[in-house]
């Protein structure tokens, strides 16, 4: 099987450091290709496609969902590892993972549901995303969850409490935790995926936003990063000043905004890998700093975008009010579920009626809900209580 020239210090899928059940190794494909297919075909990566970006996913159809998020990091997560020597595929893998314990509705439901379980460890939706490959996918005979590498699975927890790296640590010793309770790094593949996430969110919520008319062109061209490239693409294409050319200037700026992100993130990590002096995986986990990532000037204009973002997409009054919405059912659902197993589907009811405490039937509670698409959650909104919150 031909196999990716990989730099010392990319992620070798022959020297992985395994699964935690044991399998045949497949004659056709390598372990990290393994995870991104298990990956792909899993409920959970499905349900992404109902899932909310910034828009509720019957706002509009062009509109990102969590899905075409996730493609969109994977194309920018490949294009920036095959310079570097990284190990594509886990990169794909990873990219296409890390938004599948996200709950509907966004960043807004993911704030409702850590509060419905603050008495029980909260909610985090990277644990959850670990938690969905590795014990709530069941599609095996031999085991829960999609069985991934070790290093899928340490790249999809980007984040974790110590609270929870503690819990983790104690069930899995030197495992995928481990580094949030002794220091250390992840793989260039995982720092990669969380630096293209980054990028992509910001770039396809400029054009989310400038469709939806949250953001106006006057707003945006305050913003350095976005003023630069719009400027440029004029220069280059006079024509684009032209109203029935908007859509076109538009996707030119976001498109050179991208590729110079782009490549900004592979000259500044290889002056990094350089000065690091880094030649394996275990050496770019023992250094103190991350080596992904941008320049100090792009690092800095990527900020304030995202800043941009926040006060004028994110915080619109239009957006705040959907989002209020979104809470409440988020909010609803858990506390009706929670008092009433029985109405979730049988296999979730199960699982809540059999807990051993309270603290285990809220976790149920919180799987099932968090595993909601949001046009699911809207209708089970409606069913228990009556009310239509969201169209």
């Amino acid at each position: 099987m031909a196999m990716q020239a990989l730099a010392p210090w990319a992620c070798d899928p022959a020297q992985t450091r395994g699964r935690r059940f044991a399998e045949v190794v497949a004659p056709t494909r390598s372990d990290h290709q393994r995870d991104r297919d298990r990956i792909v075909h899993s409920s959970a990566f499905r349900r992404l496609v109902y899932k909310t970006q910034v828009f509720l996913n019957h706002e509009g159809d062009l509109f990102r969902t969590r899905l075409t998020h996730s493609l969109e990091v994977a194309q920018l997560g490949r294009s920036i590892a095959r310079p570097l020597g990284l190990n594509e595929d886990l990169v794909e893998a990873i990219c296409l993972a890390h938004d599948l314990g996200h709950t509907p509705f966004g960043h807004a439901g993911q704030d409702m549901l850590n509060a419905c379980m603050r008495p029980w460890g909260g909610f985090e939706h990277n644990l959850q995303s670990l938690r969905v490959v590795d014990q709530l996918e069941e599609r095996y005979p031999e085991f829960d969850g999609l069985n991934l590498t070790f290093e899928a699975r340490e790249g999809i927890l980007k984040h974790c409490s110590q609270a929870n790296a503690q819990k983790l640590e104690a069930q899995e010793p030197g495992g995928v935790a481990a580094r949030f309770l002794q220091g250390g790094q992840p793989s260039l593949e995982a720092q990669l995926c969380n630096l293209a996430d980054a990028i992509a969110y910001n770039a396809h919520d400029v054009d989310d936003g400038l469709r939806s008319g949250y953001l106006t062109w006057e707003q945006l061209l305050t913003v350095p990063l976005v003023a630069r490239y719009h400027a440029q693409a004029l220069a280059q294409h006079p024509q684009l000043a032209q109203a029935e050319y908007q859509r076109r200037l538009l996707y030119e700026t976001i498109r050179r905004m991208l590729s110079d992100q782009v490549y900004d993130v592979i000259a500044t990590t290889r002056q990094r890998i350089a000065a690091a002096g880094v030649d394996s995986v275990a050496a770019v986990r023992a250094h103190p700093d991350k080596l992904v990532a941008f320049s100090a000037d792009m690092a800095r204009e990527s900020q304030a975008l995202k800043q941009f973002l926040f006060r004028n997409l994110y915080r619109h009054a239009e957006v705040t009010q959907t989002m209020d919405h979104a809470q409440t059912v988020v909010q609803d659902l858990f506390s009706l579920y929670l008092a009433r197993p029985q109405e979730m589907k049988p296999r979730h009811a199960a699982k809540a009626q059999a807990a051993a405490s309270e603290a285990g039937r809220a976790r149920a509670v919180a799987d099932f809900v968090a595993g909601m698409t949001d046009r699911y959650a809207a209708h089970e909104h409606e069913r228990l209580t009556g009310k239509r919150l969201l169209v």
